[in-house]
């Protein structure tokens, strides 16, 4: 066999193998995304459609009565009011916090920082419920059941935002700093206009978390916030199922569709900031 032949035949096979890795991986994808669809597709279907004994991926007869039904029939978009604030108001809170923290134990000397952030790393093995009665007393000793910062406050320190922020913090070159206090910086305006621009992705990043496992949280929100009209949707949707009795398919996946679908936006808006954070932390050394 000629070396042309045998060029062409491995050209042949790599693009044989490149087909059908991506031939695999889209069909992976599509298997996840097919319950997706399906409840997305079932929020714009009709009664029919929704309780017929063949499932239908695809609503022929588009309607918007189960979004009507919502809008009419519960407090929905006070809810989502309600849950966009929290999530905007924890998500800002814990960057900012979480920040400080991190700075303070990589660029500042004080006695007992490596305790400290040993402490903290240490947190993570404590399970989150373990805290609900003791954070509950004080909280309402404090007046804030019923209220946002009820919620917020107690998580407006995350360790886990804490030990990540850490991590890039170190990859920052002091040097920069150093240029800077020559130049008559103070250390909060290092800190605000050279540290925080170059840690961008990274606090994108976290920000995208913690506003994501914010929108979802449920137990602690569902202790405080005591009156229907400061639920958040987690909360507001299980009690509308629950207390109205309403176990229609239709309600419950639009229910799922306005509740999912801000956070795929949210997701969508930051995906380059948290590929950035990767890359980032993939290439420090």
């Amino acid at each position: 066999m000629s070396i042309e032949s045998r060029t062409l035949e491995n050209v042949s096979s790599n693009r044989l193998r490149t087909i059908a890795l991506y031939a695999g991986l889209y069909g992976t994808a599509a298997l996840f995304l097919v319950p997706y669809w399906y409840m997305f597709a079932t929020s714009f279907m009709t009664r029919d459609l929704v309780y017929s004994e063949v499932p239908h991926l695809i609503p022929w007869d588009l309607t918007l009565y189960w979004y009507e039904y919502l809008l009419t029939s519960s407090l929905i978009v006070q809810w989502t009011v309600n849950t966009v604030l929290l999530a905007g108001i924890t998500t800002v809170v814990v960057i900012l916090i979480d920040a400080m923290i991190a700075y303070s134990l990589t660029r500042l000397d004080w006695p007992g920082r490596r305790a400290i952030f040993a402490v903290i790393v240490a947190s993570f093995m404590v399970p989150g419920i373990i805290n609900l009665v003791p954070v509950y007393i004080i909280v309402s000793e404090l007046g804030l059941v019923n209220s946002i910062w009820g919620v917020v406050l107690p998580s407006a320190a995350n360790p886990l935002g804490v030990f990540m922020l850490v991590q890039f913090f170190k990859d920052i070159p002091e040097e920069l700093e150093e240029a800077a206090r020559l130049d008559g910086f103070s250390r909060l305006r290092i800190f605000t206009h050279i540290v925080l621009p170059l840690m961008r992705s990274a606090l994108a990043a976290l920000g995208l978390f913690i506003f994501i496992w914010t929108w979802n949280a449920f137990v602690w929100p569902l202790l405080i916030l005591q009156s229907e009209t400061m639920y958040t949707l987690p909360i507001g949707l299980v009690t509308l199922q629950d207390n109205m009795g309403v176990t229609e398919p239709g309600v419950i996946m639009t229910s799922a569709v306005i509740a999912s679908v801000p956070l795929l936006l949210v997701f969508l808006l930051m995906q380059k900031h948290l590929v950035r954070a990767v890359e980032m932390q993939g290439t420090t050394k």
